[in-house]
């Protein structure tokens, strides 16, 4: 049953072909080591391949049941090795890469000295194009293996084929994401194959991730997993880029935002926001609020939040209503710029501010807009879009959009696109959690669930106009921040709505219903500087 050849009835898979992005790429300003295309981790250099030969395609199991290909990296710079192979999904266009290395170190790099042979299709009863087999090289004893080589022949692949790496060039990795197993369903008990990513990921963290996949029998829980990721030796920041490049990074790939049809609460500048009558309150001295200077340059800076001090919207009624409102037009995205995976890849998370996040709505199978009276409700509200980049070649590689307390990494071959290399980004109605696709979103159990609904609109913010770059600590003093990024306490006071008496109001309309921890939060947010991701990564 092994050899199920199926060429002659195999339909066209969307990894047939290959992701680019719609517009070529622009030309990068000059300086430091982006755009080269060949990173140094402090002896031993790194490229990034995404030119394949594909060696062994299955047609069932994994993501919509639809299999998944492993392929060789071909065409790599003379001197560089292999250090294993790739495999994604076949319900995605093929849009991968792989890190090949070159040793500068004398003896960062050596051959396996054996091959296990984790797993064979050939005993399965699975649709593929032949029968595929899995080697997990043996490295000699000092080195790491990073990943694995696949065959369609049982003989042992040449010990030249993969290349294993000191382990002082070598990190822990975790698992993060599922590739594919012979059964339709991820089950840890059997086969599968997965992504790995450092397990320290951070802009102090020194793992590189390698683009190469995880084999194994069983969900092993044991640290360190049979593969490791690279490490960074040399973290200095000189392939991350210059001012002039981040600029044209952001001029090429900042997102285009639609705000829902009937959105009443907008985003705005915080200039906007100090000029039209935003307050600062002390505890304390309640009946006495400051305003703000419209670079927020009076705020308090640094501390910690320790509720000495947060933001209001004007006192008077008529003004308040007003500045709840915002107003998109004098939006400005804040950029700040960050290295992610030991400096081969830049984030820049592109940060919009919105005085008021409104009241959430539910929806129960057919019954739709139940009203959550206050529920929901907070003053002062940080969203984010987070473009990865590599500095291999400076292309989009990933598209972060926040979503309430999370958020969701989408591939670029798997976003929208407009006006070139441009994300689109839909901004929920009320809550503004931002998403990669018009619709409706459910946060909840089945047909019960909180309504994040997207739609295009007239109301369009592109990020890319009017952007400032507010912060890039690896480039020590060249950007000067912003005070009110500076200003560690919370962007709206504490909700003081009875949630007890809102809460049983729901209980009668969806008797049991859990509503989702964030939306329970009363306390206004903190700034961006304060979110786990500010050094971390996203997720």
């Amino acid at each position: 049953m092994g050899n199920q050849s199926t060429t002659s009835q195999k339909k066209s898979l969307p990894i047939d072909t290959t992701f680019k992005l719609p517009a070529n790429l622009p030309v990068w300003p000059q300086g430091g080591e982006f755009g080269s295309g060949i990173i140094d981790l402090g002896g031993l250099k790194v490229s990034q391949i995404s030119t394949f030969n594909k060696i062994w395609t299955t047609l069932e199991g994994g993501q919509n049941d639809e299999g998944a290909t492993f392929f060789e990296p071909i065409g790599i710079p003379e001197g560089f090795f292999t250090l294993g192979h790739y495999s994604q999904p076949n319900n995605k266009s093929l849009f991968g890469w792989v890190l090949v290395a070159k040793d500068e170190s004398n003896g960062a790099l050596k051959k396996p000295i054996d091959y296990t042979l984790v797993w064979t299709s050939k005993s399965q009863k699975i649709k593929q194009d032949q029968d595929g087999y899995i080697w997990l090289p043996i490295a000699p004893n000092g080195y790491n293996p990073l990943g694995h080589i696949v065959t369609t022949t049982p003989q042992k692949p040449s010990l030249d084929r993969i290349y294993c790496v000191r382990s002082d060039f070598t990190d822990q990795c975790e698992l993060s994401s599922w590739i594919w197993g012979p059964s339709k369903k991820f089950d840890e008990k059997e086969f599968n194959v997965q992504n790995v990513r450092p397990i320290n990921r951070g802009v102090q963290a020194l793992g590189v991730v390698v683009g190469t996949f995880l084999a194994q029998i069983g969900e092993k829980t044991s640290n360190p997993l049979p593969i490791s990721c690279l490490k960074n030796q040399n973290l200095k920041f000189s392939s991350m880029p210059n001012l002039p490049q981040i600029k044209a990074l952001a001029q090429a790939y900042s997102p285009i935002m639609y705000l829902h049809p009937n959105e009443k609460f907008q985003p705005c500048s915080t200039k906007w926001y100090f000029t039209n009558g935003a307050l600062l309150y002390k505890k304390g001295e309640e009946s006495n609020p400051i305003a703000i200077d419209p670079l927020g340059s009076n705020l308090p800076q640094g501390g910690n939040n320790d509720g000495a001090y947060w933001l209001d919207l004007p006192k008077d009624k008529e003004n308040k209503e007003r500045v709840k409102k915002g107003d998109y037009k004098s939006c400005q995205a804040y950029i700040h710029v960050k290295p992610m995976f030991g400096g081969i890849f830049t984030d820049l998370a592109m940060w919009v501010f919105y005085p008021f996040n409104g009241p959430g709505t539910l929806k129960v199978g057919l019954i739709d807009n139940i009203s959550l009276g206050k529920i929901g409700q907070h003053i002062g509200d940080w969203e984010h879009v987070t473009l990865r980049v590599s500095n291999f070649n400076g292309e989009l590689k990933k598209v972060y959009f926040s979503q309430h307390s999370n958020g969701q990494w989408v591939d670029a071959s798997q976003v929208e696109f407009q006006n070139g290399n441009k994300s689109i980004a839909y901004s929920s109605l009320n809550g503004h959690a931002i998403y990669p696709k018009a619709g409706l979103v459910l946060q909840g159990v089945g047909e019960i669930g909180i309504k994040n609904e997207t739609k295009k609109s007239d109301m369009v913010i592109d990020f890319g106009v009017n952007f400032e770059i507010v912060s890039g600590e690896y480039l020590g003093n060249e950007i000067v921040e912003p005070a009110w990024l500076n200003f560690f306490r919370e962007w709206g006071p504490k909700i003081t709505y009875d949630l007890g008496e809102e809460l049983n109001n729901l209980e009668k309309v969806v008797p049991g219903f859990k509503l989702p921890n964030e939306l329970l939060g009363e306390e206004g947010p903190t700034g961006p500087k304060q979110k786990r991701n500010w050094n971390g990564d996203e997720i």
